[in-house]
């Protein structure tokens, strides 16, 4: 696949990273030679230095012969023009592009965005991305990631093991008969510095980090099992009233009414403009590295701090100081992901990269075959896929032992009929199921293949 980036930041940079070991033809645009002479001594790509939406450098990144454009440059406005001159120029079969600005956002203006308008064919609006993975993290205390597949029922959580507990040192394969009435499975492990999909034989060991998946309805009760505190949190305090700080506010006032939600913002003139856009939000002006304006918060009453200013110090700083003064709980947003195993080791509890939820709604795009949605973790060394079993794929008829490689693939769950399971692994995928599989970033060229049409069908 012919894949053209606009941008070489860092989502554009991670997401070529992904794809440049898949057997794509990667090219970058952007206007620092010095960039993308960095990029192409770590990456095999082919750089473009110029401006993004002209014509003429489009031309010469070969959008001619491209399949998919993604635009991830940092303005709105030259995505837009891009992703249009690429239509409109060189009829790029597939386009996205990464919109920040709220005002081409608004549900109004729905209708702007299509292909006898403006010609994008997926948007992806990284504040509203992240500002949905916080509230859906605040909704399982104790989970340091919380991701949705499908309606959002069936949920990958991410649980740090802090405490010994029986799902501890008990081999995988033994958990259903221990917990006969929990459907959960472990899709991967976290141990030093390492992700792995585990077989039946591994262990959870104290100290590890565990991402499983299982219907909503388990949850609370694996919680307890992992001995975490699986009550909701109803006191929540957010620092930074940015786009990011405001949406999450959005969010919770419209899906969360059983919190309250307080946020704090440094600048009187943004403080002022955030409380006459929330209903339900109480608005405090002031430093969040000032302990009086933590008092004034009601820090000691706080469940969890959620700290999502531009400046990762801040939200460090901020949340360790309102730990120290008696918030339960910390989540961060870090731009610089090289602090994450700094900061979780000083006590913050979780950590929302904006970059990596923007890679793992973009790729859903990108997969081949039957891909319904794709969530990344940890840097994209595994990946919950969620693909689907057509008539025309060639998944239809193996066993789910058949699709299984030991490390490399494991069917977590599927949905047949619109429910979920946990499957027996000679059972036969059938037209329409839906499988949840965890796949390491190698692995994810035959996933794709498994589910891609059969040549010739018809």
């Amino acid at each position: 696949m012919k894949v053209v980036i606009l941008g070489g930041g860092q989502v554009g940079f991670n997401i070529a990273r992904y794809l440049s070991g898949e057997d794509n033809d990667i090219t970058i645009v952007d206007q620092s030679g010095e960039l993308l002479r960095k990029l192409s001594d770590s990456i095999d790509i082919q750089p473009v230095v110029g401006y993004a939406s002209h014509p003429d450098v489009l031309e010469r990144a070969g959008l001619y012969e491209a399949d998919l454009l993604i635009a991830v440059t940092a303005s709105d406005e030259v995505n837009i023009v891009a992703c249009e001159v690429a239509n409109s120029l060189f009829k790029v079969p597939k386009k996205i592009a990464r919109i920040r600005n709220q005002s081409y956002l608004d549900p109004n203006l729905h209708w702007l965005f299509n292909p006898d308008r403006i010609s994008i064919d997926h948007i992806i609006s990284p504040e509203s991305e992240v500002a949905c993975t916080i509230s859906r993290s605040l909704q399982v205390t104790g989970a340091f990631d919380v991701k949705s597949i499908d309606s959002g029922e069936v949920k990958i959580v991410g649980v740090r093991c802090d405490h010994p507990s029986a799902i501890l040192n008990t081999p995988l394969k033994f958990l259903p008969s221990h917990f006969p009435k929990l459907e959960f499975m472990i899709a991967c492990i976290y141990r030093n510095g390492q992700m792995f999909i585990p077989s039946g034989e591994e262990k959870i060991l104290l100290g590890d980090e565990v991402y499983f998946i299982a219907h909503q309805n388990y949850i609370p009760e694996i919680m307890r099992h992992f001995h975490q505190d699986s009550i909701y949190g109803k006191r929540i305090l957010i620092v930074g009233a940015g786009s990011i700080g405001l949406a999450l506010a959005q969010e919770m006032e419209t899906n969360a009414a059983h919190q309250t939600t307080k946020i704090i913002e440094r600048k009187a003139t943004r403080a002022e403009l955030v409380a006459r856009q929330l209903r339900h939000t109480e608005v405090l002006c002031g430093d969040a590295l000032d302990a009086e304006i933590l008092t004034e918060a009601n820090i000691h009453e706080t469940d969890t701090i959620v700290c999502v200013t531009e400046d990762d110090k801040v939200n460090i700083l901020a949340a360790l100081l309102a730990k120290q003064q008696g918030a339960s709980r910390a989540l961060i947003l870090l731009n610089n992901m090289d602090y994450a195993s700094l900061v979780t080791s000083l006590g913050i509890d979780a950590v929302i990269s904006p970059h990596a939820i923007t890679v793992s709604t973009i790729l859903q795009y990108v997969r081949q075959g039957q891909i319904r949605s794709v969530h990344s973790l940890k840097d994209g060394e595994v990946e919950i896929i969620e693909a689907e079993a057509k008539e025309t794929t060639n998944v239809v008829g193996l066993t789910l032992e058949d699709i299984t490689i030991r490390g490399q693939i494991e069917v977590a769950g599927l949905y047949r009929s619109d429910q979920f399971f946990i499957m027996p692994s000679k059972t036969t995928i059938r037209v329409g199921d839906r499988l949840i599989l965890a796949v390491t970033e190698a692995s994810v060229p035959k996933v794709e293949r498994l589910f891609a049409e059969r040549p010739g069908y018809l």
